[in-house]
């Protein structure tokens, strides 16, 4: 069988991957709901918003292992090209989860992982540009949507090659996509700022108002 024969049969396992529940497990140990709390999605930003800073940093960190997993797979199976054809699959089953009716995160810790495996130091650079702008603009929206517009500019400036580049700007336009909502609470000057410890007994409000990526 071949490699890319392998790669295929693999998708949907990365897939499944993806859809890892890190936030609902993080939240649930703590005796939370994240589905009912704070924004109700399912990320590290909602995870930091209602539970404070270790758990979002746990589940950021669990979301991002789910790509770097699928993408080292990828890697040992059929190289780069693998990895990023499961690492994708990883982070589309984390915006899209069969198993929470394909309502999923903004892919942006997952994607970080798949970037980390393969790209190692343009991901630690992702990185502390989005702690940067999140720290300054206090929306993890706008750090979101500027590394994820970024990541395939340096890339592309650094000698990857065209297709390597044209894979992370798809990955780019989904995570973009997946932030239209706040994009437009931008626009109005409503989007929601990384306040930590809100109420978890306090409704969630609209499910994708989360004022960040959902990891």
């Amino acid at each position: 069988m071949s490699d890319e024969a392998v790669v295929a049969i693999l998708v949907p396992v990365a897939y499944l991957i993806g859809t890892f529940p890190s936030a609902e497990l993080v939240a649930r140990r703590r005796g939370v709901d994240i589905t009912a709390a704070g924004s109700g999605n399912p990320g590290a930003s909602n995870a930091f918003r209602v539970l404070g800073w270790r758990a979002g940093a746990a589940v950021f960190a669990l979301d991002a292992a789910k790509g770097a997993l699928a993408a080292a797979i990828g890697l040992l199976v059929q190289g780069r090209p693998g990895a990023l054809v499961l690492g994708i699959a990883a982070i589309v089953g984390h915006m899209l989860p069969v198993t929470r009716r394909f309502k999923g995160g903004r892919g942006v810790a997952t994607g970080a992982g798949v970037l980390l495996v393969l790209f190692p130091l343009l991901a630690l650079g992702a990185l502390a540009a989005w702690l940067l702008i999140a720290r300054v603009t206090h929306r993890a929206s706008v750090a979101s949507i500027v590394v994820a517009v970024g990541v395939p500019v340096v890339a592309a400036l650094t000698g990857s090659t065209w297709w390597e580049v044209a894979v992370l700007a798809i990955v780019s336009l989904l995570v973009v996509a997946r932030h239209a909502s706040n994009l437009g609470r931008l626009v109005r000057g409503e989007e929601h700022g990384l306040n930590p410890n809100v109420d978890p007994a306090d409704p969630p409000v609209d499910p994708q108002a989360d004022g960040g990526a959902s990891a």
